[in-house]
């Protein structure tokens, strides 16, 4: 999937602190979401469909990600 990224509007959550250590997320055409690292704004950045941020962020939710 090939998706410009060049307009995105990119934010960090409202909980980030000052540093530098986050991720940063824009909601891009086609209700697409990218999510990149702050350090590294030109390097990769990982893009999801509706569904799969949908999916991710509920496992999130329900602690499918926690450390045993």
């Amino acid at each position: 999937m090939n998706v410009d990224l060049s307009g995105a509007a990119w934010f960090k959550s409202s909980r980030s602190t000052g540093s530098k250590d986050c991720v940063e997320v824009a909601h891009l055409a086609g209700g697409m979401i990218g999510v990149r690292d702050s350090k590294n704004p030109t390097g990769a950045a990982l893009v999801f469909t509706p569904a799969e941020w949908d999916a991710f962020t509920a496992g999130v939710s329900f602690g499918e990600f926690d450390r045993p």
